[in-house]
């Protein structure tokens, strides 16, 4: 069928590939989903049928959008600092140009994530936004009057790499080896595998987010503590972020913002590490949820 005007994102995550048109305001049209494969040309492959099925109910377009864990080196052009490992080292948006046939522009997932919440979601009107992907890893994207910053290197808001900020002496014993080959990440202790990985390690019980969720809600004593430790570890890292950049708004994404206990808890622990006397910053749950990453994809070419 013929549609009008449209823009067409791809969110490449690490369980699910999803690709969606939206009209130029913004409303969905439609959506589509993969299981991500296993391989590199396997997921070239299964991104360019996702972007058939969707010009097939619509109309061809000749750009899209990607969302990606990782960032594109401007030094090779490739793809690096993906923990999707088999996207490291290759020219994977020049790739999928060739596959698709189409010019594409590709940003990091949480980039995506925050330029949709920052247009018309949960940050709509704020001057400066950060926005975080907690869920199998920790991704950060900023934008600042409703543009992306990607920074020199290209890896501007990519906070889940840095140190756990003011860790305790335990925590300086048992700091993890992250997959990047560092140390003590934040990734490794405030991710959801990161909880899992606590909880664990405290318990001796395997557990996934949701379990573990479930059994604070009941009170389950090691469940309570394992989740304080982790609002207490984001709570850090968060306002290690607002002594930076001090933004307007932060908005959460991924399945650990699924958690309404944070937005009650952060607040307070995150104002004890603030160097300012007032803190005013809102925190907020993404308004698309896990649709947010592909709306932001689609809107790459939008300035265009």
């Amino acid at each position: 069928m013929t549609v009008a005007p449209i823009m067409v994102g791809v969110d490449f995550g690490g369980t699910k590939i999803e690709a969606a048109a939206l009209d130029m305001t913004g409303a969905p049209i439609v959506r589509k989903r993969l299981p991500t494969p296993g391989d590199y040309d396997s997921a070239l492959g299964a991104v360019r049928d996702l972007v058939r099925a969707i010009e097939n109910e619509t109309i061809e377009v000749d750009r899209l959008g990607i969302g990606a864990p990782g960032s594109i080196s401007p030094k090779t052009g490739s793809l690096r600092n993906s923990n999707t490992i088999y996207l490291n080292g290759k020219p994977f948006a020049q790739d999928l140009e060739r596959v698709l046939g189409k010019r594409v522009r590709l940003s990091n997932d949480a980039n995506c994530l925050a330029l949709s919440e920052a247009v018309d979601g949960a940050a709509a009107g704020a001057h400066s936004v950060f926005a975080v992907i907690l869920g199998t890893g920790c991704g950060g994207g900023l934008v600042i009057d409703g543009k992306l910053i990607h920074g020199a290197n290209g890896i501007a808001g990519e906070w889940g790499h840095n140190p756990l900020p003011w860790p305790s002496t335990e925590e300086l014993k048992q700091a993890p080896r992250c997959w990047c080959g560092q140390q003590g990440c934040q990734e490794t202790w405030i991710s959801g595998s990161g909880l899992q990985r606590d909880f664990f390690e405290a318990a001796g019980v395997r557990a996934t987010g949701k379990e573990i969720v479930a059994a604070f809600r009941r009170g389950e004593p090691l469940a309570v503590a394992a989740l304080e430790r982790y609002i207490d570890r984001l709570a850090r890292s968060l306002a290690a972020v607002v002594n930076l950049i001090d933004p307007d708004a932060i908005v959460l994404g991924g399945g650990m913002a699924n958690i309404d206990e944070l937005y009650d808890r952060l607040p307070s622990l995150i104002r004890r590490h603030v160097f300012s006397d007032a803190w005013i910053t809102r925190i907020s749950k993404a308004r698309w949820g896990d649709s947010s990453g592909v709306r932001g994809a689609a809107r790459l070419w939008a300035n265009d």
